[in-house]
């Protein structure tokens, strides 16, 4: 296998390779860029016109994704995997991902969208060079064949979920969510996406707003140690990451999209102070629905949050965020007539 191929081994150790560039027996390329980032050029002749990132690692600690890109990667180092797609494989966080931690000293998954620059330290350093690598990365796509930009940052959750795999599709002033897309993502095993309606300053939400690229953040079931993800089915996911990297997708239905669950963001709870108090289990799950009239969060000078939508679901509740960020985002189901 071409020593490239261990990127997850280098990143975890902290080395850089001595070699930058190798080449399969098929003639794709593969590129070390920076710590824990890889870009793969399929062979010439052979490009489909699609550029894929594929994120994992933003959070340390997520690593049932890390494994499926490892695994992806191995793969086209051996010559199993044949790429036809350009791809860009990161590893988001990588001395996160050394400590067995979410973060250092803060989530990097709030630091896009210019939220960097207010900033200081290692993950919002991080940050920026995600965003530099991202925006090289599809901008110096060839011309030569039309180009489909997609991006895909994989995470698993800190709690559990009543449903387990589920995506985030950004907002973009002007811009329709795509049943083509979601038709892809059903087909990846997700079984529900939330549509969301206003900027935001996560990874997926920059490449989408800033790159033009298609873009989801995927949670993938429940953080683990390295080694401990057996119960994490992905084997839908990869099979269709492999279909997309080998152009060997089969056709899908934007028009069918039964089984695929859509939520609508309702509220976000912003936490203000350190008087936030958020009046739900420890252990409760997302997607928990609640019930109207209940009180579901209080803050300073008398701020209170009341479910007030029918069919309202938590996900995300997390009252040790820092003031200012969000601790939760109540959804309500819709349908496909909202694209």
């Amino acid at each position: 296998m071409l020593a490239l191929g261990k990127l997850l081994e280098l990143t975890l150790v902290g080395r850089e390779p001595a070699a930058k560039i190798q080449l399969t027996p098929e003639g794709a390329r593969l590129r070390w860029l920076a710590e824990g980032a890889l870009e793969i050029t399929p062979p010439a002749g052979l490009d489909s016109g699609l550029d894929l990132l594929l994120s994992a690692g933003i959070h340390g600690n997520e690593t049932a994704p890390i494994e499926l890109l490892d695994r992806l990667l191995h793969g086209i180092a051996r010559g199993e995997l044949k790429p036809r797609a350009r791809i860009l494989f990161l590893f988001g966080n990588p001395e996160a991902m050394r400590k067995g931690e979410r973060y250092v000293e803060q989530d990097i998954n709030r630091l896009f969208n210019g939220r960097h620059e207010q900033s200081s330290g290692f993950e919002a350093l991080r940050a920026c060079e995600l965003e530099r690598l991202s925006a090289t990365f599809f901008n110096q796509a060839p011309a030569d064949v039309p180009r489909q930009r997609l991006h895909y940052d994989l995470h698993t959750a800190i709690r559990g979920s009543k449903i387990e795999q589920f995506a985030l599709y950004p907002w973009r002033e002007g811009c329709r969510h795509s049943a083509l897309e979601l038709a892809r993502l059903k087909a990846a095993g997700v079984a529900a996406v939330l549509l969301q309606s206003k900027a935001s300053i996560t990874f997926s939400a920059y490449t989408y707003a800033q790159l033009n690229a298609e873009a989801f953040t995927l949670e993938l079931g429940k953080a683990r140690a390295f080694g401990q993800n057996d119960g994490i089915n992905l084997e839908m996911l990869e099979a269709r990451l492999k279909c997309l990297i080998e152009n060997t997708e089969p056709a899908l239905e934007p028009d069918n999209l039964d089984g695929l669950q859509l939520f609508a963001v309702a509220r976000e709870i912003i936490k203000h102070s350190d008087s936030f108090h958020l009046n739900l289990p420890a252990d409760i799950e997302n997607f928990s629905e609640l019930p109207i009239g209940y009180l579901l969060a209080e803050d300073i000078a008398g701020m209170r949050w009341v479910v007030e939508e029918k069919g309202t679901r938590i996900i995300f509740p997390n009252p040790k965020v820092k003031n200012g960020l969000r601790a939760g985002i109540l959804v309500v189901p819709t349908s496909a007539a909202a694209l």
